[in-house]
């Protein structure tokens, strides 16, 4: 679990005195990294009773060509702008460029927070 209410240290790097105990919607999760490899799902609960499918490891997207939309094998991440490791590590975000069956692709979705892997050819 990541707190996610008000900071106990003010900008100046004073304390602030607690005005209460932490509340439930006060906390959240901590980020999803979904890698390359054999398919894995997690099912968590949000807000309102709905719930979330996590991407845990993935090796297939669904690939946005001239043609229509093919489901293609992942082989691994080229390139990542929200982190430079998480392409060496072989982790999927929004915005990461991947090497599919079909040639490279950029990803549309959030696959921790979506379950599954969204892209377009580059």
């Amino acid at each position: 679990m990541k707190f996610q209410g008000r900071s106990e240290t003010k900008r100046t790097g004073g304390r602030r005195r607690r005005i209460r105990k932490k509340r439930k919607h006060e906390l959240g999760h901590s980020a999803t990294e979904t890698r390359v490899g054999e398919q894995k799902l997690k099912t968590v609960q949000s807000w309102g009773g709905n719930t979330k499918v996590r991407a845990i490891t993935t090796n297939v997207a669904n690939v946005a060509t001239d043609d229509g939309v093919v489901s293609a094998d992942i082989e691994t991440v080229v390139e990542n702008d929200a982190d430079p490791n998480y392409a060496r590590r072989n982790i999927i975000t929004r915005g990461a460029l991947i090497e599919t069956s079909e040639g490279t692709a950029r990803v549309t979705s959030r696959p921790g927070q979506d379950g599954q892997v969204n892209a377009v050819l580059e």
